[in-house]
This record gives structure tokens, C-alpha cells and sequence, in this order.
């Protein structure tokens, strides 16, 4: 048992210790005024990923404490792996530098591409957008809509591709599943440099993520240039495929396949196909803060996009650009990057045999 005079002494220095510890301040909350944000994205101008960062730099900037400035910084290069590589290997963990990936920077990450340097698990996710896609066709093929698919099939069709490890993988599998006779021309560096060569008439089909389909597209399709027919679709909440929410109208891929095939889609080209659409357009474009980066300026940045998403506008901005998707922040962007960059292995396995036979692709 403490005598009187022991017991004085330890209340004396705790006491005295949390005197201290209440006169000392608090660590600073992470505070950027007078700064620059650098957000880094793997792509060319005009793309889905690029119209997706410039939609949000503003929102951004505002939304930060200190409102700092927000820059973009187009990195294009080797499928979107150029600026991942530059982001894992150069960017500081200061809170200054930010990255945008797609599914074009995820693919190669699954599949084991060579050129790829960077860790997916060392990043920490701030935003997950999902996004759709919209496949459409030039009019010249004389194509009205997907009822005419028929004879889609039976035409000589040229698509111009990222490469066939990019999110273009999606597309390229689809293609195969229908049968379509589709020569991709490859060493686009963007989607966005994809649809400049469907509007050059270099190319004959085409497909836009959501964003660059609204803004870019859509004025093609109103001058009956451009001839929708699908979508990729959409998970519901059960994992189910369903019609993109932003184009009701148009029908799923897995729709038009049981149209050409009459029947539900099965096999391993499908569970490769199915597998990839889920980890590059549910969780398709995701914001990071490199490996090392202070929790403090995390929290700022995700409660800065959390703040951004709950503005009294923002549904009726994000419509117009980005189309209707939930913008994630918190555990719910952890889920998704953990979808994103986790496909089984079969359906990996598979991938990497076609990618070999079909376009002589190694990715070791």
C-alpha cells in the first residue's frame, strides 16, 4: 500500500503532467494555403479520366482547408503505367501530389505487366467514382440501332485502342464474345484520342466512358454522326448486371449478347469478360495520396471529396459531366479499390492465354 507521502508525489506528477499536456498545443490540422496541388492523370486532354479531374479540381480546391490551388497535370505514356510509375517512385508524401487511375492503370496491375512499377496496396484511396461506357458506331455502316446487330457482325470493323491490357480490354473481350470482326489499331494514347480518330473517320466504332460520351459524343449523336447501340451496364447491389442509371435507354452488353447468342452467357471467355468490367467500371477512376502520407492529410482530402459530394448542387453538376453514379469517400472507396484490383485467378489466367494467342501479347 502507497504511503500518504508517495501518494502525494504520483498525484503531484500526474497532476503536473496533464498541466502540461493542456498547455501544449495540438498538432496542426493539415492547413494548404498558399499551396499547389498537383493531380497527376496517366492520360492525354480530352479523355474520360481527364474530364473527370478538371470536373473536380475546382470543387477541389475549394472544398480543402487553405484552398489551395489545383493543377492538372497530364502524364500520358505506356497504357497510363508512364505517370503510375512517375506517382509510386517520385511523388512526395506531403499531401502536394495527388493521382488519378482508371482502369486502364488497374489492368496492367492485374495482369502482371512488365512495365508496370507501382503497388496498388501502398496508395491510399480518397475518392472512388464508378463510371459506364457507351460503345457507338459511325453511321456509315448504316447501323440504326442495336436491332440492326446482325449485320454489325458481318462488316469490317476498325477500333482504335490504348492497347489491349488497358481498359480497352473490356471492349476488345466483348467484341470476341459477339463475333464482331474487329481490327484494333493500337498505341492510342487515350480514349479521348480514340474518339479524334472515330471523328477523323480513321476508325468506324468506338466506345467513351461516361464522362467523354456527355460532353464529347453526345454532339455526334445529336448530328446523327455517331449511332449508340450499348452499354457495359452496371452492378446493382446484389452484383447483379443491370442497365447504366445514366442511360436507361440503351441496354446492357450482357443484354445484347443473350440477343445475338439466345441465350444467358456462360464460360470462361464470359467470367473473364465479367470479372474485368467489374474491376475496371465499378470502381473505374480513384483518387490517391502516396504511401507514407501524414492521416491527418487523408482525413483532409477525404472529407474535402466527402464535403464536395454533399454540396446542394453537386448532383445536378456531377449529372451533367460525370452522369448518375455515387461518388465514394471513406470505407466505401476502400471496398471499391479492394474490388478494383482484385479479379479471381482463373479468370486472370484466362486472360493472360488470350491476350497471348489473340494478339501476341506477353506480359512477362
Amino acid at each position: 500500500m502507497l504511503s500518504h507521502l508517495t501518494r502525494g508525489v504520483c498525484l503531484a506528477v500526474v497532476t503536473g503532467a496533464m498541466a502540461f499536456a493542456s498547455s501544449t498545443p495540438a498538432k496542426a490540422e493539415a492547413d494548404f494555403s498558399g499551396k499547389t496541388i498537383e493531380w497527376i492523370i496517366p492520360f492525354k486532354e480530352g479523355g474520360g479520366s481527364d474530364k473527370w479531374s478538371r470536373f473536380y479540381a475546382p470543387l477541389l480546391s475549394e472544398a480543402l482547408p487553405g484552398k489551395p490551388a489545383v493543377v492538372i497535370k497530364n502524364m500520358p505514356g505506356a497504357g497510363s503505367t508512364k505517370g503510375a510509375n512517375y506517382f509510386q517512385t517520385r511523388a512526395k508524401a506531403d499531401g502536394l501530389t495527388i493521382f488519378g487511375t482508371s482502369g486502364s492503370t488497374q489492368f496492367p496491375y492485374l495482369l502482371g505487366d512488365r512495365r508496370v512499377r507501382y503497388e496498388y496496396k501502398d496508395w491510399n484511396v480518397v475518392l472512388a467514382t464508378p463510371t459506364g461506357g457507351v460503345f457507338y458506331v459511325n453511321k456509315s455502316l448504316g447501323v440504326k440501332s442495336v436491332d440492326d446487330i446482325e449485320a454489325l457482325l458481318g462488316k469490317e470493323l476498325l477500333y482504335g485502342s490504348q492497347g489491349a491490357t488497358s481498359l480497352d480490354l473490356v471492349p476488345l473481350l466483348a467484341f470476341e464474345l459477339l463475333g464482331m470482326k474487329v481490327e484494333p489499331i493500337f498505341g492510342m494514347k487515350g480514349r479521348g484520342a480514340g474518339r479524334l480518330a472515330f471523328e477523323r473517320g480513321e476508325v468506324n466504332i468506338d466506345y467513351q466512358t461516361t464522362s467523354s460520351f456527355l460532353s464529347k459524343v453526345t454532339p455526334l449523336v445529336k448530328e446523327g454522326t455517331a449511332i449508340p447501340l450499348w452499354t457495359w451496364g452496371a452492378l446493382d447491389a446484389s452484383g447483379k448486371i443491370v442497365r447504366d442509371p445514366t442511360f436507361p435507354d440503351l441496354p446492357s452488353f450482357k443484354e445484347v449478347y443473350i440477343k445475338v447468342k439466345g441465350k444467358e452467357p456462360s464460360g470462361p471467355a464470359w467470367e473473364a469478360w465479367r470479372a474485368f468490367f467489374t474491376a475496371g467500371f465499378p470502381a473505374q477512376k480513384m483518387v490517391f495520396l502516396p504511401k507514407g502520407t501524414d492521416p491527418k492529410v487523408i482525413a483532409a482530402y477525404a472529407g474535402a471529396f466527402k464535403a464536395v459530394t454533399e454540396r446542394p448542387d453537386f448532383a445536378e453538376k456531377s449529372k451533367k459531366r460525370l452522369g448518375v453514379y455515387p461518388q465514394l469517400t471513406g470505407t466505401a472507396a476502400e471496398a471499391k479499390k479492394a474490388q478494383a484490383i482484385n479479379v479471381p485467378p482463373e479468370a486472370k489466367a484466362w486472360v493472360q492465354t488470350w491476350l497471348k494467342d489473340r494478339f501476341g501479347v506477353s506480359l512477362k
